[in-house]
């Protein structure tokens, strides 16, 4: 090799290590540390769009729940779907940048399965405050999750509530939701000598064609969310309401095909609004109502008196707390398992900075105009994708972002659609049952009721109550008094005292 070869060789290396150099000097690199963390731009954007992916059903069942709790096609609680819309759009992506910019870590939030269900069907339907009025018990859920992260108080208080309730409450809630999706999908449906039914799927029984469809669709949507999941598919829940959507005009389309008067009229339904239409409903409907409306009480106490208010508002929004603690510390510590981000002593990193973005969201969620946001158990999938910082997290809020100016055909799809995530995601909450020890009465029991009560109520806060109150009972009846806290009885009294004085 000449001499000006060797040269030209040097230069040439030189020039491929000051390439390496700028790739490791980069924006990415100095803001996230990729190659540190093992990662690499690439990964983190794959991993939040396979986030984005398996929890942007959240955009469509939250806002049809609230919009039309029934599917009935009325409007209980006076916010439109797209006002809805807008509102859990935006709150997906303050949440979701908060969590990354806190904590650091590669995880989403949203309003969350099962609090949206709470607000809807337990305190607007069921016990009857207004929408704005229950905002505020969202707000003090999120004031008293800041002060509880900010002091240290919230371990005490997530150590007063006995395991195996812990372990039950995702359960009842996951079976509570499910509930709410068979019978929005009309699969279930009351009946006057049993309580409730199936819906009839009887061919020759003279029903509207637009009547079995929704149930052939929605059995068929659940079991292909299952056959996607189980084949790894990423953003399995989505394609299941997507597909289930495509399949129900499909046939409805047939039906309109050979002359069927019902299903012609489902089409005649069908508009497309402008979607900056959304964004004026969540302007004047939605955003603020918490201050302008929310604190009138008046119209409740007038029906139900100031003693069952006040009762009524420490329990739910205990309950509101509760669920919100040990569904956020279940799926903070899920999801950096998942991903290997735990640290050496086996604990969430920044745990504590992650539970106040969770808190700060959950406050800012309710001046916007929705429920209790939290973090997503669908985080994980993006974790198991390679995310591993924070960029994760923005590459979901930018999508989410993208997603708001789509409303007009997110409500096309049809309530039996997005049935099929409420189901399914029953199906992956009851996972938390297989740690109970169910041959131990004393556990059971308490569990049981936990899980039960919830859907046959209708009530999350009563499961809460029933199994703490059964736990207590029982552990007394056995001479194990002892072993129960302060924290725990006064917490059960709470509950006690709802039952016997406001219900």
């Amino acid at each position: 090799m000449s001499n000006v070869e060797k040269d030209e060789k040097i230069v040439e290396q030189q020039g491929t290590e000051s390439a390496d150099v700028a790739v490791k000097d980069s924006f990415w690199e100095r803001k996230f540390e990729l190659r540190k963390k093992g990662t690499s731009l690439k990964t983190e954007i794959m991993a939040g769009l396979t986030t984005f992916m398996a929890m942007v059903y959240i955009l469509m069942v939250n806002a049809g729940m609230f919009a039309d709790p029934f599917s009935t096609g009325v409007n209980v609680l006076g916010v439109s779907y797209g006002a809805m819309y807008i509102v859990t759009a935006l709150s997906a992506i303050i949440g979701t940048v908060l969590i990354g910019l806190l904590s650091g870590l590669p995880l989403a939030q949203a309003p969350g399965m099962g609090l949206n269900a709470f607000f809807v069907y337990t305190m607007c339907v069921g016990f009857g405050f207004t929408y704005a009025n229950a905002l505020v018990f969202i707000l003090i859920d999120g004031l008293v999750f800041i002060a509880l992260t900010a002091t240290g108080l919230r371990e005490k208080i997530f150590k007063a509530i006995p395991e195996d309730i812990k372990k039950a409450i995702p359960a009842g809630i996951g079976l509570f939701i499910a509930f709410l999706g068979v019978q929005n999908a009309k699969l279930v449906v009351p009946s006057t000598s049993t309580g409730v039914t199936m819906g009839s799927m009887n061919l020759l029984g003279g029903h509207d064609w637009a009547t079995l469809v929704p149930l052939f669709v929605v059995v068929l949507g659940v079991i292909a969310i299952a056959a996607m999941s189980k084949k790894k598919v990423s953003g399995a829940i989505l394609w299941g309401i997507l597909g289930s959507a495509v399949l129900y005009y499909a046939l409805i389309g047939l039906g309109a095909a050979f002359g069927d008067a019902s299903s012609q009229a489902v089409f005649a339904g069908v508009s497309m609004s402008n979607p900056f239409d959304a964004f004026k409903d969540f302007g004047t409907q939605t955003v603020g109502k918490v201050f302008t409306e929310g604190f009138d009480f008046s119209a409740y106490i007038d029906k139900n008196g100031i003693p069952n208010f006040i009762l009524m508002l420490v329990t739910s929004s205990l309950a509101f707390c509760l669920v919100d603690m040990f569904d956020t510390l279940g799926t903070l510590y899920g999801a950096c398992r998942s991903g290997n981000l735990l640290d050496e002593n086996g604990d969430v990193p920044n745990m504590n900075k992650a539970m106040m973005a969770d808190a700060i969201a959950t406050t800012t969620g309710a001046i916007l105009g929705t429920s209790t946001v939290t973090t997503f158990v669908e985080s994980s999938a993006g974790t198991a994708a390679g995310g591993k910082t924070a960029l994760t997290s923005y590459v979901i809020a930018i999508l989410f972002a993208i997603a708001m100016f789509l409303s007009p055909i997110a409500q096309l799809i049809p309530s039996c659609a997005t049935a099929t995530a409420l189901i399914y995601v029953g199906v992956l909450m009851m996972n938390n049952v297989r740690d109970i020890e169910w041959s131990d009465p004393a556990i059971a029991l308490p569990s049981f009721l936990t899980v039960a009560m919830m859907p046959f109520t209708y009530n999350i806060s009563f499961g809460i109550g029933f199994g703490l109150v059964s736990h207590v009972i029982i552990k007394v009846c056995t001479g194990k008094a002892k072993e129960i806290s302060v924290a725990t009885y006064v917490l059960t009294l709470i509950f006690l005292l709802m039952f016997l004085f406001t219900h």
